[in-house]
């Protein structure tokens, strides 16, 4: 196991040396097709056979999610009509370990006659070869290198000292596609409000939200924000409201400003009645935790889950650009959209 693991994470580590040897010219060229496909309304056609399809695939996905319009073409089925899924404004992503895979350099050389942009990623002959401008293409002994536009390779992989399967070889193949998707993703000032437009389900999408969006307990419904300068019954009676389902704390505010001034937990009044009944008599603000910590309404839930597990807080407040109280984040809506694990 340990083996396996150190082989495709040395096969990892090494491509950035790789990619360095041009000075990174032949990635950020690469990068800038993508960027240019984007922002000209194409789309990214990833091609490869076997294992490297599927590893494709996964590279397409990634693309997309980053609001990179991209699909996978299968190489043998490209011959078989589905060339009309390639466009002028579009770029191909071609992937074949050993820069020889028929199918995959059939199409590319179709591509190429017709001046489509190829992106192709193979072992290579000694580092990145290729570039717009030719650089190195002399050197290329590989048959996907002669035909892409820009060449990457990713390394001699020993995949056979491990198994006679793929598996350096894919993993680093990933590697470089992921890095060529988030590259481009970050030039285009992708950000992430972006990527919950494209991804709004799952615990990924959870995460992205606003914590303003997912909000039970809001001011003016069912819940009360209470001038910290009456007595602790007097906002406890203030904060009751019949028939409706509470929070497990009461937010208290100066009563001039409005701002939040502290919060009161369901464990605060245990604690204080236990200490003894006429405890209940005295100003909020002197038995409330002052300056609690706080979420704004337009930070994002993970900001929520964060918050949580470093603080142990069951109910948080969320206050919006003045401090003023929001409503109140607790804890158990985190677990219904199964974020964080009841303890």
């Amino acid at each position: 196991m340990r083996k396996v693991l150190e082989a495709e994470a040395g096969a990892v580590a090494s491509l950035g040396a790789i990619i360095a040897k041009d000075g990174g010219a032949a990635f950020g060229e690469a990068v800038g097709l993508l960027v240019r496909c984007a922002e000209t309304q194409g789309n990214v056609l990833v091609t490869g056979l076997g294992k490297s399809g599927l590893i494709g695939q996964k590279i397409s996905a990634t693309l997309a999610s980053l609001g990179i319009a991209s699909h996978f073409v299968h190489p043998a089925e490209a011959a078989h009509g589905d060339l009309g899924r390639f466009r002028a404004a579009d770029v191909c992503i071609a992937l074949s370990y050993s820069g020889e895979t028929p199918e995959v350099v059939a199409l590319a050389s179709i591509l190429r006659q017709d001046g489509l942009p190829i992106i192709g990623i193979s072992k290579g002959s000694g580092g990145c070869v290729g570039g717009s401008s030719g650089r190195g293409r002399e050197n290329a002994a590989l048959s996907l290198e002669r035909l892409a536009t820009v060449s990457l390779a990713i390394g001699d992989c020993d995949d056979a000292a491990i198994s006679p399967a793929p598996t350096c070889s894919t993993t680093a193949t990933l590697a470089m596609g992921d890095a060529l998707a988030l590259c481009a993703a970050r030039r285009r000032n992708f950000t992430d409000a972006d990527f919950r437009k494209r991804h709004p389900g799952g615990s990924l999408g959870g995460l992205l939200q606003s914590v303003d969006s997912v909000l039970r307990f809001r001011i003016g419904k069912g819940l009360t924000a209470v001038p910290d300068d009456v007595t602790m019954r007097e906002a406890l009676e203030a904060a009751n409201v019949p028939g409706v389902r509470r929070p497990g704390a009461l937010l208290l505010v100066d009563r001039a400003s409005g701002v939040l001034s502290g919060i009161f937990t369901d464990g605060d009044l245990r604690r204080v009645v236990l200490r003894a009944e006429g405890e209940l008599g005295r100003p909020a603000r002197e038995l409330m935790t002052r300056q609690p910590n706080t979420l704004r309404d337009t930070d994002l839930v993970r900001d929520a889950v964060n918050m949580v597990r470093e603080h142990r807080r069951d109910e948080i407040p969320v206050v919006d650009e003045a401090g003023r109280p929001v409503g109140i984040l607790d804890v158990q809506d985190l677990i219904a959209m199964r974020l964080i694990e009841a303890e």
